[in-house]
């Protein structure tokens, strides 16, 4: 049976999804005990490619990206994070008084890697196999997580990437969709899809051409120039920028220092999306296109991307082995 990631877009268009993916959700939420305290009631559930960890103190849940096939978003960590949101959207709908989380933190597990992007493996494989439909729909499950991200899951929470290794194409549209990017400084940003005749098209120029102007939105796209944490911050994508090893600290002293502006950083949210409104549909849209653009790449280009994939997977495993030493 296909898991809950193909279905996830289905929720945003009023559509449910088959009763089998269905009934997984709900016995997935029933095997919860609700009357846990937070920080036990998500340590119950079980993720394969998510680590989640709540600090009831400071009213912020963690959760750190670590999927078991590469370094990527690969269908199995789409499906995790869906599972991860319906969770937190329940535990505010059952809220009986109170904000039970006013935070929620995007991290990594991976070593020096906080997500490279799109799941390449699966790109060429659809591609090669002329499956249109299955690489939208992919598609589709990104976006609908971007989107989610970019509207703080219509939550009063706010929304922090962690970013302690490189973020390239939908690692790096992800972190864009948060509220605030804390990166350490030895990290890497980027969007390498020129590389292989391909744009990235899960958000970025989206959220490029509102925070900086569509002129350098194309020139970052174009160019597949790489970038470090302080070029970023002079731009203005990042917001804060710390040594090495000091990340998860450095969010916990924001938090702890800004605690009283949450209200305010939310407000301010608000109008940024007055202001300059960012639409699910206009991500559909690009999505579409994306998929057009990737149907069209020939045999060279896919070769591109199975090197690009199994250079990924190598530092992934080479990185894990290093951090088990």
């Amino acid at each position: 049976m296909a898991d809950a990631s193909e279905y996830t877009h289905l929720a945003h268009r009023g559509t449910p999804p088959p009763a089998g993916v269905a009934q997984d959700a709900q016995r997935a939420e029933a095997s919860v005990d609700i009357t846990l305290p937070i920080e036990l009631r998500f340590a119950a559930t079980h993720y394969d490619n998510l680590e989640v960890r709540v600090d009831p103190a400071l009213r912020t849940l963690w959760y750190f990206m670590n999927p078991v096939e590469a370094p990527s978003y690969t269908p199995g960590l789409l499906a995790d994070l869906s599972r991860l949101r319906g969770q937190i959207q329940s535990l505010f709908d059952r809220a009986d008084d109170g904000l039970p989380l006013l935070y929620l933190v995007n991290g990594s597990k991976m070593p020096k890697i906080f997500n490279l992007g799109g799941d390449l493996g699966y790109f060429a494989q659809h591609i090669r196999s002329r499956d249109r439909e299955g690489l939208r729909r992919y598609a589709l499950d990104c976006v609908d997580l971007v989107y989610s991200s970019s509207m703080s899951l219509d939550l009063p929470i706010v929304l922090i990437s962690l970013v302690q290794g490189d973020a390239l194409g939908g690692g790096f549209e992800a972190a864009m969709a948060s509220d605030l990017i804390i990166a350490e400084k030895s990290t890497k940003f980027g969007l390498p899809e020129i590389l292989f005749n391909l744009f990235p098209g899960m958000g970025a120029y989206s959220f490029l051409s509102r925070r900086l102007d569509p002129t350098r939105a194309t020139k970052m796209i174009m160019g597949g120039q790489i970038y470090s944490a302080d070029d970023l911050f002079e731009m203005g994508l990042v917001d804060l920028v710390v040594e090495d090893g000091q990340g998860e600290a450095a969010v916990r002293e924001f938090i702890t220092r800004h605690s009283r502006k949450h209200m305010i950083y939310r407000t301010l949210r608000e109008v940024k999306r007055r202001v300059n409104p960012l639409t699910h549909q206009e991500l559909i849209d690009v999505v579409d296109l994306w998929v057009e653009a990737a149907m069209q790449l020939e045999d060279a280009d896919l070769r591109k991307i199975d090197r690009l994939r199994l250079a990924q997977t190598k530092r992934l495993e080479a990185g894990r082995v290093a951090g088990a030493r």
